[in-house]
């Protein structure tokens, strides 16, 4: 199975030249450390950063310089900083190519919980809430199953929603998956190792097999 380092790298195989893109919180903000060199993507981060970079090394941090989980990030060559609401003006106008979340839950009609636990601390939605309702293509980032062992690719979300049919890929430490327009998630890739009856096992809503499923390249 992939850690989070390969799940971002399967992840970053996504990503077109031209592209920009808007990293959330979590496993989606490794994503950035795999962009090939040879490759012109610009990285918004919701917070009000185009033009985001690799995370520093260790002794280069600058505390001024965050992501909107407020991890220390890098700034490229030709980058800009600007407020919110620019930042999220972007964002509602559709002008971000990509957004890569992560997530609690996934339905398969491509429902996404990301926000809230009932009972636990709530640091609020976030910009979540924007980047679903604006973006034409989201990836999960995700677990394939909970801490309980629990499927978090479901029938129907348990938790509070994000956002409703609109999440188009997932990729875990298991698999790759489309989520298809008329419902179910459609098994695309097999993690290294991962064998499809093992995906099966772990996947509570509609999963759909279509003949022989390759291995993911890392």
């Amino acid at each position: 199975m992939l850690d989070k380092q390969g799940i971002a790298k399967r992840i970053a195989k996504e990503i077109k030249d031209g592209y920009y893109v808007n990293l959330g919180i979590g496993i989606p903000t490794l994503v950035a450390n795999y962009i090939p060199d040879d490759m012109d993507v610009v990285l918004q981060s919701e917070n009000g950063l185009l033009g985001m970079g690799p995370f520093p090394f260790e002794g280069e941090e600058d505390a001024d310089t965050i992501n909107a989980g407020k991890q220390t990030i890098t700034m490229l060559p030709g980058s800009a900083t600007f407020d919110s609401a620019m930042s999220f003006g972007m964002i509602r106008a559709k002008k971000v190519n990509l957004t890569i979340l992560g997530a609690m839950e996934v339905s398969e009609n491509g429902d996404i919980a990301n926000w809230k636990i009932p009972g636990k601390m709530v640091k609020g939605m976030g910009g979540a809430m924007d980047l679903v309702a604006s973006a034409e293509n989201i990836i999960v980032a995700m677990q394939h199953v909970n801490r309980a062992g629990e499927s978090k690719l479901l029938p129907k979300c348990t938790l509070p929603l994000t956002g409703v049919s609109c999440v188009k890929k997932i990729v875990t430490e298991m698999a790759v998956l489309d989520v298809l327009p008329g419902g179910g998630f459609r098994l695309l890739e097999r993690a290294p190792g991962v064998s499809v009856e093992e995906i099966k096992n772990v996947t509570a809503g509609k999963l759909i097999v279509e003949g022989d499923i390759p291995e993911m390249a890392i």
